[in-house]
């Protein structure tokens, strides 16, 4: 089997079930399962360039993502206008939406509390990758 992993960690195959579950309106539950999904080769498009950061703070929390979530980022991708990205200002990081105007860039939170980042002339912007998805524990 193939398996998109990072070197040194061995992939973890967890069943997965044949039928997807409602979020709406229940039906009877079905025990068929399929072989099995390795969430790392889900997840993770290249391994050698995509990395994860726990998130700290509530700026990105009407994009769905809470403190204390996972993401899995990219630094392969480019980054494109609309892209939740990974970005360092002056050095110090953040995860925020890339709104991009012509030549100029600005980063979003996705909760009103904060408002946007525009990097002044002297200030350095640099884009650390795209995130490709978050991962949540509920217990």
């Amino acid at each position: 089997m193939i398996s998109a992993h990072a070197p040194g960690l061995a992939p973890s195959i967890l069943p997965l079930a044949l039928s997807p579950v409602r979020a709406g309106f229940p039906s009877p539950a079905e025990d068929r399962m399929e072989a099995g999904i390795d969430l790392q080769a889900y997840l993770v498009a290249d391994p050698l360039a995509t990395f994860l950061v726990r998130v700290a703070g509530d700026s990105m929390r009407d994009a769905a993502i809470q403190e204390g979530d996972i993401l899995v980022v990219d630094k392969g991708l480019a980054p494109r206008h609309g892209d939740i990205v990974i970005a360092a200002i002056d050095g110090e990081f953040t995860v925020k939406r890339l709104h991009v105007q012509g030549r100029r860039c600005m980063l979003l939170a996705a909760n009103p509390d904060y408002p946007p980042i525009v990097p002044a002339g002297d200030q350095e912007l640099q884009i650390w990758g795209v995130v490709t998805a978050c991962v949540r524990k509920f217990r």
